[in-house]
């Protein structure tokens, strides 16, 4: 397809400019993108408007929704992780080990840029600016595919961040939008290997699948949030409820919500009605097994198909265990491997859960939502990766990077 194919040329002459850019320059461009995009707020939520309106028309669900709506403080927020990459060390160059050999070869193991980087993503716009800065620092060109729905919002950001690289003396093309929705377009995306060096999906578990079947491109996998939060019958419950009310309805949309909890049934009777009643203030319909019905008046029956779902919505589901064992059994089972959470003040079952939960994030009476790349520290981030390969949790700067092997020798033959 010659309208890839072009961006693919494009991406590769501009990966091998970013590479000889100092750190200085780069933070210079970051700090002007960011503030690029303040100056341009009314310019983007005017695009915004557009792509929000036509999904409210289109029935799009109220955690999509969240999703995709810019306010002139996200814009500000967009603006601040670009900064805070500023202040992050730059990860490229960086000699990662260092060693002679017998021989008097002098190995040195470096960090350097992966090169061109693709990324498929839907109604997210954050994701264009996050994914420009982090991809930029490290020395990396980007090519994004972005979800239809904002399509008029991807489009304003990135027209924004590359006439701040134009004006700089930038090659613009370190950031390019695919701006054709044929889906032909984004499967051919998935399969442009010639170019590109590794690609990331930003989205649901069906974009996610599609990509992971249909590329040959190396991919790492962000995955969905099925994330669980187990509440232990050491548990300080006064705690808990504040906890589990930040986790599952300060943003219903995104993946860290948490969108199921276990309870132990020695604390059920004197924990769930009030649990049931905070949950049901804040509008959250309950699905729960038979001992949860019973305790929280107006809780549905909940399905195995429950317990496995990322609702992204006023939903939960919530089930009564016996011990830690049982609730780390269950999340195992029916987890993402994305972020889960025990509220224990037990040291030895805070252990026993942190080493038996297999997911990227495990926390110990902590909310869920603070597995985040801002939160981290690590500036914007580009996903949360779910897989064991490369990288996992929350992708900052030097999940961004690869090494090469730089070796010196003064007339070594073998």
């Amino acid at each position: 397809m010659e309208y890839l194919e072009r961006l693919g040329r494009k991406a590769v002459e501009a990966k091998f400019v970013l590479q000889e850019l100092t750190c200085t320059v780069k933070n210079d461009v970051l700090q002007k993108a960011a503030d690029a995009l303040v100056k341009e707020t009314a310019r983007i939520l005017a695009a915004n408007d557009k792509d929000y309106e036509i999904a409210v028309q289109g029935g799009m669900s109220e955690g999509l929704l969240d999703r995709l709506k810019l306010t002139a403080e996200r814009i500000e927020g967009m603006a601040g992780g670009l900064r805070q990459i500023v202040d992050l060390e730059d990860p490229v160059g960086e000699v990662m080990e260092a060693f002679d050999r017998p021989n008097g070869l002098h190995i040195e193991k470096v960090r350097v840029p992966m090169g061109v980087i693709g990324i498929i993503y839907e109604a997210r716009p954050n994701v264009t600016a996050d994914a420009f800065g982090l991809c930029f620092k490290t020395g990396n060109a980007v090519i994004l595919k972005g979800g239809k729905d904002a399509f008029y919002s991807n489009q304003a950001i990135t027209e924004v961040i590359r006439e701040t690289l134009a004006e700089n003396c930038i090659c613009a093309d370190a950031l390019q939008l695919i701006t054709d929705n044929d889906r032909a377009v984004t499967t051919a995306f998935m399969q442009l290997k010639k170019y590109v060096d590794v690609l990331i999906p930003r989205g649901g578990a069906g974009l996610i699948r599609a990509v992971v079947e249909n590329s040959t491109i190396p991919v790492i996998e962000t995955g969905t949030g099925n994330c669980h939060i187990y509440i232990d019958e050491d548990a300080d419950l006064q705690q808990a409820i504040p906890i589990i009310i930040n986790a599952k309805t300060q943003r219903i949309g995104v993946c860290n919500a948490c969108e199921s909890l276990l309870v132990h049934e020695k604390i059920a009777s004197r924990f769930l009605p009030a649990l049931g009643a905070a949950l049901q203030e804040k509008n959250v319909e309950i699905r729960g097994d038979e001992k949860v019905r019973a305790l929280i008046p107006g809780a549905a029956e909940a399905t195995q198909e429950d317990y496995g779902t990322e609702y992204l919505d006023y939903i939960i589901s919530m089930k009564t265990v016996s011990s830690v064992e049982e609730a780390v059994a269950h999340i195992n089972q029916y987890n993402t491997k994305h972020s889960d959470a025990i509220l224990t003040e037990n040291a030895e079952h805070a252990e026993k859960f942190l080493r038996g939960v297999d997911s990227a994030c495990v926390y110990v009476n902590a909310s869920t939502r603070f597995t985040d790349g801002f939160e981290f520290g690590f500036g914007a981030e580009i996903g949360i990766s779910t897989q064991k390969l490369h990288a996992r949790g929350p992708m900052g700067l030097k999940e961004l990077t690869t090494y090469k092997y730089m070796i010196r020798g003064n007339g070594q033959i073998r």
